[in-house]
């Protein structure tokens, strides 16, 4: 997809303040910080969002959790914890349609609190 903004940013046509970069994965702060730290983590291939992801995109989709531990733990947020969200389709509150997974941290998060039994 040629004017999706994300593969734009990918492709360097966008300047982002990239905190991570490896084949599959491009991490850069969120324009809008919702917390302190706040980073979208995004496959390079585009993905339009979780609904399209296909058995072939396990190995970008395992790198884009996997840059997320050692992205908390360069900005210091891993030993006091963050939130990964990823929000699917217009009711899911997604806005940019390539997959991306927020980091969250900074401070402690309220809200959302799945319990369990």
């Amino acid at each position: 997809m040629t004017d999706c903004i994300f593969c734009k940013i990918v492709r360097g046509e966008i300047p982002s303040r990239q905190v991570f970069e490896n084949e599959h994965v491009l991490a850069f702060h969120d324009i809008q910080p919702a917390a302190p730290v706040h980073v979208l983590i995004i496959p390079k291939k585009h993905i339009a969002s979780a609904n399209e992801m296909q058995p072939e995109d396990r190995e970008v989709l395992g790198e884009v959790l996997l840059a997320a531990p050692a992205i908390a733990r360069e900005l210091g947020v891993a030993e006091g914890g963050y939130r990964l969200i990823n929000n699917c389709g217009p009711d899911g509150g997604q806005v940019v349609y390539h997959l991306h997974v927020h980091l969250l941290g900074g401070e402690k998060l309220g809200g959302l609190n799945v319990k369990h039994p």
